[in-house]
């Protein structure tokens, strides 16, 4: 869809708007063809009102710069109704829209890089769902030391997007939504030549927690790759999904509940590869073991559990080390009840109590990822007999 458009033409509102005929009808075959065939969008100017509508039904959304916009109602009638004084740029330009809203993917400087990044998007996808993804020359990964990346300490922060490059062909990742819920780094790459949609925790934002925006991000876009047949990649550093009163008043647990159906769902070939932690839901949100993966892989410097050793901690012994007066033998009682707790749950443990599949050097992982989704291709795809799921939107 190549869209610049004022909306409806209202003097010409009986002819075009309510019939069987109508405006509406494109939203409705949009909706049908959802998943069946890919649908992307160019947004080179305004797309008013109803005709918003028309990208928010695409899979991909590109928006110019400068000259694109989303809006139901104009800045005039946003005045006149609620009264409130605002630009079309704050309100629904590209900019906005990709990185605050959610309902532009990919914020372009042109129409020629619009056009060259639909190119690029559609070059990862079939032409319909009852085909494969298109396949390319392998090609051997961006020189990166995948252990060196990674720090020892949780509270030190690292760029997941380079991990990604250090284990997917050179140059085939293509980030979406790369402005947007920037805690959760999502996109297509090819490994060996073979297309996949990465999931991955970006602790360089925000610790990498899940908040409502990313669980949406994530929502769509495993849905996306399950429709088209793209294998999943699960990249996990995650403390949990975001905790406090104002998450909970923007429903944080039903949008993380949206996020984990999603991962439920999905039937296509899926991996869940631990890089260094994966705590609370936010281990069933990366598709841990509890959701079939078809391999959950651990590296050395990986932790499972409820939530962190110093968390756990003050929650369960808050009381016991509050009685004991000597502040030094509250810390030494302390370093030891955070020890026992490490100690509990070791990677190697959780390996031999078949919580991971295989504890993987960083050296390794990638001829691992390869192997494993080369054995899950063709694999059955059937979920539950039913109509559908009813998502917890």
């Amino acid at each position: 869809y190549l869209v610049d458009s004022a909306g409806a033409r209202i003097t010409d509102q009986v002819e075009m708007f309510p019939g069987r005929r109508g405006a509406g009808k494109i939203f409705h075959t949009q909706v049908r063809a959802s998943g069946s065939v890919p649908q992307v969008c160019a947004l080179f100017g305004p797309s008013a009102a109803g005709g918003a509508y028309i990208p928010a039904f695409c899979d991909f959304v590109t928006m110019v710069e400068g000259n694109a916009s989303m809006y139901l109602g104009s800045p005039r009638m946003v005045e006149m109704v609620v009264k409130e004084q605002t630009t079309l740029e704050d309100m629904g330009g590209a900019r906005m829209h990709c990185s605050v809203s959610g309902c532009g993917h990919h914020l372009a400087s042109s129409e020629a890089e619009a056009l060259a990044a639909v190119r690029d998007y559609l070059s990862y996808l079939p032409g319909s769902w009852q085909q494969d993804p298109p396949a390319a020359a392998p090609a051997g990964p961006a020189p990166a030391d995948l252990r060196a990346l990674v720090p020892v300490s949780e509270r030190q922060a690292f760029d997941m997007r380079r991990y990604v490059h250090g284990i997917v062909d050179s140059g085939s990742f293509f980030e979406i939504h790369a402005l947007w819920a920037r805690e959760l780094t999502m996109g297509f790459a090819r490994l060996d030549g073979q297309v996949i949609g990465v999931v991955a925790n970006n602790p360089m934002f925000k610790g990498g927690v899940l908040f409502v925006d990313s669980a949406d991000k994530a929502t769509r876009f495993i849905q996306l790759c399950d429709a088209f047949s793209v294998p999943l990649l699960f990249l996990a550093d995650v403390p949990g999904f975001m905790v406090g009163t104002a998450v909970e008043r923007q429903g944080i647990i039903r949008h993380g509940a949206k996020m984990i159906s999603a991962v439920s769902e999905a039937t296509v070939p899926k991996i869940c590869v631990i890089v260094r932690k994966a705590y609370g839901a936010g281990l069933y949100a990366m598709a841990g073991p509890g959701f079939e993966p078809d391999a959950t892989l651990a590296l050395p410097t990986a932790k499972i559990a409820v939530m962190g050793a110093e968390a756990a901690v003050n929650a369960v012994y808050y009381n016991r080390l509050a009685d004991i007066a000597d502040p030094a033998q509250r810390d030494a009682e302390t370093s030891r009840l955070r020890a026992d707790y490490e100690a509990d749950i070791d990677v190697l443990r959780l390996a031999g109590e078949l919580v991971v599949d295989d504890v993987v050097e960083p050296e390794d992982l990638r001829a691992q990822l390869i192997r494993r989704f080369a054995a899950a291709r063709g694999k059955d795809r059937g979920f539950s007999r039913r109509r559908h799921g009813v998502t917890p939107v």
